[in-house]
């Protein structure tokens, strides 16, 4: 089965396309992924969908005309994942881009997604699976973070899998060893996969959602690319302490957050509070070691022995760097192209995944990640035209790539 997956994160930098072949092998579900590719948002959209988020006002013209302009990016989008799969898909999963998330008291109320689906049913012609947060948090669930489902089947480990030893120095983890995957977008989120515990997964805080909005603000610039200013500035004490003692940090999982608390707004009243100017740079070396401490901290917490990253913050060598100094000793990082899912389309990958489970029927949404008090079948189908209908299989217990 051919699947398109699509993905637009709290960075809205574009749209990333990951075409992948799924096939079933007893409890194992393979992914030979098709390729993937970036569609950058233009200067102009990019602007709208900032005009929109909060904590400005808008109006529903606004978010009408969004709606239809995100679907046409989409669109186009879902005709390139079609390519990539050799001209045909079976279905495309199409999340959209989410201009707000809905939490009051630590309780997920409700979530929305532009990206007019119509619009991508009519250029592909096939189903095409959206609005994936919103079954998970009619069940009570933060509808958020989703990408768990795909993490936890990607480091389930093998049946045959022997007892596990103490390993050496710079040797791999033992087969039995917490591990993590770290997604450094907008929003940094993790998920520990513990043999014989529930997987746990959320989102730790902000990733390149402050960075980025101290680069527009600072720099006039839409990131610090490659780190390089903050690798120039030096971590600020103070801005560092008033950023840390965000309650948010301390709260308990299950939970989620976006652009909704992480904003250019939130910074400000960080840097008004402190009541003393801070140079750009070490703003952006502050806010880098802000990421890094919240990771490092959570990491250290659950005891992983591995952190598999992805996402654009992988592409940050100060961030990386400061991630594997703090992880010293006690967990290692690697990305996810060392186990051939590249990590700049792991998540379009992971709503292909999730595509796959809801066209079978099987839930996509973790309840232990999520708080939900059922796992749920994720997504809402709009047709082109009617559909075969699914070969019933089992649920699987692990995803493994194939090259």
């Amino acid at each position: 089965m051919k699947i398109v997956g699509l993905m637009s994160g709290t960075s809205y930098d574009g749209v990333d396309v990951a075409a992948a072949e799924f096939t079933v092998d007893g409890e194992t579900l393979r992914l030979r992924p098709l390729g993937h590719r970036g569609l950058d948002y233009d200067d102009e959209l990019r602007a709208r969908i900032g005009a929109l988020l909060p904590p400005t006002a808008t109006t529903i013209e606004a978010v009408c005309r969004l709606d239809n302009l995100l679907g046409d990016v989409f669109a186009e989008a879902a005709a390139l994942g079609t390519e990539l799969a050799g001209g045909h898909a079976d279905l495309v999963v199409s999340p959209g881009q989410t201009v707000f998330h809905w939490v009051q008291g630590g309780v997920a109320r409700g979530t929305l997604q532009l990206g007019a689906v119509a619009r991508v049913a009519a250029r592909v012609g096939v189903p095409v699976l959206s609005d994936l947060r919103s079954a998970d948090i009619a069940a009570g669930g933060q509808g958020a973070p989703l990408v768990p489902a795909f993490d936890a089947l990607l480091l389930a480990p093998d049946a045959s899998a022997g007892p596990a030893s103490e390993p050496s120095e710079g040797a791999a983890p033992a087969a039995n060893a917490p591990r993590a995957a770290l997604n450094l977008g907008g929003i940094a989120n993790l998920t520990v996969v513990a043999p014989g515990a529930p997987v746990l997964g959320y989102d730790i805080g902000p990733a390149n959602a402050l960075l980025d909005a101290a680069a527009r603000r600072l720099l006039d610039r839409p990131c610090d690319l490659d780190g390089v200013r903050a690798a120039a500035g030096r971590v600020h004490p103070g801005l560092l302490d008033e950023l840390l003692a965000e309650p948010y940090y301390a709260a308990p999982p299950p939970k989620s957050t976006g652009k909704e608390l992480f904003h250019a707004g939130y910074l400000d009243e960080k840097l008004a509070a402190l009541g003393e100017p801070v140079a750009a740079d070490d703003v952006l070396a502050t806010l880098t070691e802000l990421t890094a401490r919240v990771v490092a901290a959570e990491c250290d917490r659950h005891r992983v022995t591995e952190v598999i990253a992805s996402g654009g913050g992988v592409r940050n060598p100060t961030l990386r760097a400061r991630l594997t100094e703090l992880g010293a000793g006690r967990w290692r990082l690697r990305t996810t192209d060392e186990l051939g899912v590249p990590a700049q389309a792991k998540e379009a990958y992971a709503f292909a995944l999730l595509g796959w489970l809801s066209w079978h029927g099987l839930p996509g949404s973790i309840r232990s990640v999520t708080g939900a008090a059922r796992a749920a079948v994720l997504g809402s189908w709009t047709p082109s035209g009617p559909g075969p209908r699914a070969t019933p299989v089992i649920s699987p217990r692990r995803l493994r790539i194939v090259a």
